[in-house]
C-alpha cells in the first residue's frame, strides 16, 4: 500500500499546493469490502467542506487518468485534524515541543502498551518523550494530543 500512497501524493502534491494547500498526508486502506485514498490538506487557515471539495475536484482527473490504484476506491479529502497522526519524519519534526500518544505494538518491558507526553527528538531508530526512549520499530500510531 505504501508506494501506491507514494505515487500518489507525487502525482497529486503540486496540483494541491498550487491552489495554496499543504499535502498533508496520502493514505490507501481497504476496510471491509472496500478501498479508500485518503487525502490529508491543511492550511494555515485551517480546511473547510469547501477546501476538501475544491481539492477533489483538482485531483479527481489526474488520479483517474494515471490509473495508479487497479481497485475501485473512495476518494476522501479532508483535514488532518486537530490530534494529527505522525505518520512521516516532517509530521515529527514539526511535533516536538508538542503533547504526543505513542502506541505500541504491545506491552513493552515496563508494562506499557502506551506513552504520553512531550515529544522532545527523534531520529531514524528511535523517538524520546520526556525522558523515555521508544524504538519505532514498536510503535503502532503517534498522534498529537489536543488538551480540550
Amino acid at each position: 500500500m505504501a508506494s501506491i500512497e507514494n505515487k500518489v501524493e507525487n502525482l497529486i502534491k503540486e496540483k494541491v499546493e498550487t491552489i495554496g494547500y499543504e499535502l498533508y498526508d496520502v493514505e490507501y486502506v481497504k476496510e471491509g469490502k472496500d478501498h479508500f485514498l485518503r487525502v490529508y490538506i491543511d492550511s494555515q487557515n485551517g480546511i473547510s467542506l469547501e477546501d476538501c471539495e475544491k481539492v477533489s475536484n483538482e485531483i479527481n482527473q489526474p488520479l483517474d487518468e494515471a490509473n495508479i490504484i487497479a481497485d475501485q476506491y473512495f476518494l476522501e479529502v479532508s483535514s488532518p485534524g486537530i490530534e494529527r497522526l505522525l505518520r512521516k519524519d516532517k509530521h515529527l519534526k514539526d511535533s516536538i515541543g508538542k503533547k504526543v500518544e505513542v502506541k505500541l505494538f504491545k506491552k513493552d518491558e515496563e508494562g506499557n502498551k502506551t506513552y504520553t507526553g512531550e515529544l522532545k527528538d527523534f531520529n531514524e531508530e528511535k523517538i524520546k518523550v520526556e525522558e523515555k526512549e521508544i524504538l519505532r520499530k514498536d510503535i503502532a500510531q503517534i498522534k498529537t494530543v489536543y488538551n480540550w
